[in-house]
């Protein structure tokens, strides 16, 4: 495969994100959603990338990380082989799993940051998998509203800019506001 036509710089936020080839599935059985969990421990938080906000759906998954070395590319190989072998034997199939490289967003801003852990945890019910972000057990929106004392996201990057865990769940439940007011009324420097 080519190589990247913009690196990925150490000190940055990034989207980071793929879905199943053919836009099929990837995850098959609750086991599946663990066990790419762990491999993600293994592969990216091992190799210095701290994972902001998450969310595994079905056929797609989304990270929001922060970069502290330079490996995200070979550690989400890695992730993504390990992952793919796992799965092919598992339901004795072969091929691809994933629909290429995954692909990245520079987030130049950090303010963006808020938007893009929203856009994250309400991927699953905007796809109408679930009516509340809550009801999904394979999304770090769990920690961020309080819910859940997970390890896996470091939620410090966007509690910063948050009142509260209850400010937080407020934020996603003011998604549909024209004017912004629910984001006015959760950011502390209003």
């Amino acid at each position: 495969m080519p190589r990247r036509q913009t690196p990925l710089q150490t000190g940055n936020f990034y989207h980071v994100y793929n879905r199943g080839n053919n836009r099929q599935k990837i995850f098959f059985e609750r086991e599946n959603y663990i066990y790419f969990l762990r491999l993600i421990r293994e592969h990216l938080i091992s190799n210095a990338v701290d994972i902001v906000a998450y969310c595994l759906m079905p056929n797609h998954y989304h990270f929001l990380v922060y970069l502290k070395d330079e490996t995200l590319s070979d550690a989400m190989k890695s992730l993504s082989l390990s992952y793919t072998k796992a799965i092919n034997k598992r339901f004795n199939r072969s091929g691809v799993l994933f629909q290429g490289r995954f692909q990245s967003i520079h987030i130049l801003q950090t303010d963006y940051l808020l938007n893009l852990s929203r856009y994250i945890h309400l991927n699953l019910v905007k796809a109408e998998l679930v009516k509340q972000p809550e009801e999904w057990e394979f999304s770090s929106y769990l920690e961020y509203a309080g819910l859940r004392g997970g390890t896996l996201p470091k939620t410090e990057y966007i509690k910063m800019q948050i009142q509260s865990e209850l400010a937080y769940q407020q934020f996603l439940t003011d998604h549909n506001l024209p004017d912004g007011a629910g984001f006015k009324r959760l950011l502390l420097d209003d």
